[in-house]
């Protein structure tokens, strides 16, 4: 994943796959987003699919100031970069370099 540097769409869905990756660890963190999606975890795989269900998955991330730190630290990248790739994923226009 890149640290730097324009957020590609292949980027951007490699990060909302590594920040779902993130919340699946966390019995609390994963349950607050199936709460918020209506989801089961049961639906989460074929889900991952579906670019625009990687959108909201970044949605989430960036709507929680803490969130979104915990996952960028744990990532290794700055918080800046999630958010580019979450208005990549939403907005669907990518970044000029």
């Amino acid at each position: 994943m890149a640290k730097t540097g324009p957020v590609t769409r292949e980027i951007a869905e490699s990060l909302a796959i590594a920040a779902l990756g993130f919340l699946a660890r966390d019995h609390d963190r994963l349950g607050r987003f199936l709460s918020v999606t209506g989801m089961g975890p049961e639906m989460i795989r074929k889900a991952a699919a579906d670019p625009s269900f990687l959108a909201g998955v970044l949605d989430h991330i960036v709507s929680d100031e803490a969130l979104l730190v915990a996952f960028a630290q744990q990532a290794a990248i700055d918080p800046r970069t999630v958010e580019r790739a979450q208005a990549l994923l939403v907005g669907g226009m990518p970044e000029v370099p």
